[in-house]
This record gives structure tokens, sequence and C-alpha cells, in this order.
């Protein structure tokens, strides 16, 4: 062992002496192979930006992976049942959603049916045997909402982004005007129309005033607006909230492990309401996309990393040919073949390795730049870190371009025969 490290100790301190002698060459193996490992450290920075970018914005929908949801059908029973479990929990939260109308009373929104607000769904038609009419009265300044009622926090479930003001606060008494949290699409809808600030709810005996507070991004492209349930069930009951004949929505949220899913479920059972539980999996469906779009482009960084090896390759070659009488020389006074390869394949390694430095350093840099010009219009790369996969990448890229490099060169150099020094 101690013979061993000798040995390495030995090529690694002629290799460096080797590569201060030839700045210049070491400088050309650098360039050749710098685009290589750049390509091989984008490629990877690039992927890991892109997964994390789609699992976040499948994560606003479906919700962080382990997840449980239970879904069921929106009856008047099963609402009070699932709320009045749930209550006062935190490994656990209860969505009721049901159509809320902001605005003028009396009038059809602008987006009827909840539509998003750029596109035309259509006014709600009564349809019989004569025929469709439309429902509702003219058109005006009132704006339809997807309004779900929440008994928690959902954000320890789905990570809402906060574009503006606060998130909704589950600590305080309940207000008597609902304050309300909406989505990016509910937010242009009222920021290109200026409505009354008059909430109408299906089954509520009274209009309702709301606040609104906030704004987040929750991935929905309809627009939505959340509300403390208890608040909302001030001017509405629970009971009312959950009506197959309203389109209202009826979902819960917990914890892996939590015990609310075994009640919950022997609860719905004896009702005849049969759930549907499932676990979010997000990166284990997208896992196969994901590996595809890796593989593509590091393919194409792998083709541009062995033209760096060429390049490497070429210098190597041409510096043992100039090197042929000092490794012959070498031999001569019993330097073994073994330490003659590796002093070669230490200069490439350690090419390779300050490439790969610099090409980290380069991406780094760059990452930074862009994140600073396109921050603000691009959320995901404001304050985005380098990720470390892509300089471990950098450097496995350039360990193996230094290997491939080298090895050649080393092999010769360790078969020049030892008369060659009489040619000196």
């Amino acid at each position: 062992m101690r013979r061993f490290s000798g040995r390495f100790r030995s090529s690694l301190i002629i290799g460096l002496q080797g590569i201060r002698a030839r700045k210049l060459r070491t400088l050309l193996s650098m360039i050749s192979l710098f685009l290589g490992v750049l390509a091989v450290v984008v490629v990877q920075a690039g992927a890991s930006i892109a997964e994390r970018a789609l699992l976040a914005d499948l994560e606003l929908t479906a919700g962080y992976d382990g997840t449980r949801i239970m879904e069921m059908a929106p009856q008047q029973a099963a609402a009070d049942t699932v709320t009045t479990t749930v209550r006062g929990r935190t490994d656990a939260v209860a969505m009721l959603a049901v159509s809320g109308i902001i605005g003028e009373p009396g009038v059809t929104p602008v987006n009827p049916g909840g539509s998003p607000i750029d596109e035309d769904w259509g006014p709600p038609m009564n349809c019989d045997e004569n025929g469709c009419v439309p429902i509702g009265g003219p058109k005006g300044e009132a704006v339809e909402v997807r309004l779900t009622a929440l008994t928690g926090d959902v954000r320890q479930f789905r990570p809402f982004r906060q574009v503006s003001g606060q998130w909704l606060n589950f600590t305080t008494v309940p207000a008597m005007a609902p304050k309300l949290v909406l989505n990016r699409e509910a937010a242009k809808a009222f920021d290109r129309h200026r409505v009354p600030a008059e909430m109408r709810v299906g089954g509520a005996a009274n209009n309702v005033t709301p606040q609104f507070t906030g704004v987040v991004d929750d991935g929905d492209g309809q627009p939505r607006a959340y509300v403390r349930l208890d608040e909302l069930t001030t001017w509405l009951p629970t009971s009312r909230l959950a009506d197959p004949n309203t389109n209202s929505e009826l979902r819960l949220m917990m914890a892996a492990g939590s015990p609310v899913e075994q009640v919950v479920v022997s609860k719905l059972k004896g009702q005849g309401n049969e759930p549907y539980v499932y676990t979010v999996e997000t990166r284990k469906e997208q896992q196969k996309t994901l590996t595809l779009m890796q593989l593509v482009f590091f393919a194409m960084a792998g083709l541009v990393l062995l033209i760096g090896v060429a390049g490497i390759l070429n210098v190597g070659l041409a510096t043992v040919g100039e090197r042929v009488e000092e490794f012959a020389l070498r031999r001569a006074v019993g330097t073994p073949r073994f330490l003659l390869a590796g002093i070669v394949l230490v200069e490439t390694l350690l090419t390779g390795l300050l490439t790969a430095a610099a090409a980290i350093g380069v991406s780094v840099a760059g990452l930074r730049v862009v994140s600073m010009l396109v921050g603000n219009s691009q959320p995901i790369l404001q304050d985005v870190q380098f990720p470390w996969e892509a300089g471990v990448a950098g450097i496995i890229a350039g360990l193996v371009a230094g290997i491939l490099g080298g090895f050649i060169p080393a092999l010769r150099a360790a078969r020049i025969p030892i008369a060659t020094v009489m040619r000196a």
C-alpha cells in the first residue's frame, strides 16, 4: 500500500510539473474539452430545474407526494360527517366547493359557469322537449367563482404560492363578513371588472359581503376563491354546501397514516356513500417522462463531450511524442512502466478537473445572471440555486474525459523502449 501510495504521489507531482511546464498545451486541451463538459453541466442543471418546475406545478393542483386524498359524492350527510370528524385537526383538511357569484344581483356573470375569464362557455341552459333556453338575467358586472370552503390550512398539502396579501387565518374568531383569498384567474377577473362587493351562493337566505384579503397561485385555470368554512356557514349551513344538483365538490386531504381516513371511510360506508381514496405519487407518475428527457439531452451533451475528448487525446499524443527521450531516460534509471503511464494519465485527469471547475463556475454565474434578468417574469427562476447534481455531473464528465483522453497516450508512454534514450 505504501509503495502504491508513493507511486501515486510521484505521478501527481510530476504531472503537476508537466502541466506547469506546458501551460499553452494545457490551455488548448481545456479549450477543446470545455464545451463538452459545459454541455453536460448545463443539461444536468436544466434537467434538474425543469424537473423541479414540473413537479412544483403538479403539486399545486395535485398536492405533495404522499398526501392521501379522499373524494366522495357530495351528499349532505357526507358533508356533515367529514367536517365534524376533521374539526380541530391538523392532519386533515376538508374542502367543499360550490358556485358563488360576486357582483350585481340578478344578472348573468361575465363568465357563466365559472369559466376562465378569457373563455366563453356560454350561459347555462334549461332544456326540455321544446328546446333549450338560457337561464339567468341580462349580463352585468358580476363574476362567477368556485367558492372553496376549508376546515383548515390546506397549504400543508398543496404548496400555494402567495402572490399578494395574506392567506386565511384559521386561529382567529370567525368573521361575519367572510374573508376570501382569490386565485390568479379570479384576481384577473376582478381586476378587469369593477363589481359590487356582494356575493350570492345557492341556498343562502341572504347575500354576503365578502372581504378580499389576498391572491395565491393554485395552478387552477378556473376563477376560484378560498374561504374559511366556519365563516361561510354563518350564512349557509354545511348541508347546503353539499348538493349533487348544484355542481358542488367534496374532498378530504390527509397526511399519510392519519387515523381520520379509517374513521371517515367507516362512517361514509354506513351511509351508503362509497369514497374513493388514493395517494398522490406525482414523481413516480412523471418519472418515465423525466428520464426520457434526461437521456435525450445527455446523449446530445455526450456527443459534444466526445469531440472534446478527441481534442485532448490529440494534444496528449503530441505531448508524448515530444517527450519520448524524457520517458526513455526515466525508464533507463528504473522508473516502472506503470509510473510513466500514471504521469501522463494524471496530467489529463488534472486537465479534466480544471476544465470541469471552469465549466461549473461559468454555469453558476450564467444561472445567476438569468435569474436576475428573467426571475421576475418566471417565478421558478427567481432566487434559483445551482443544482448540486449539475456540479457532480460536471466533475464526473471531467474525470471521464481525462481518462478517455489520456488512456491511449499513457499506454504509448509506457511502451517506449529504453533504447530510445540513445537518440539523444
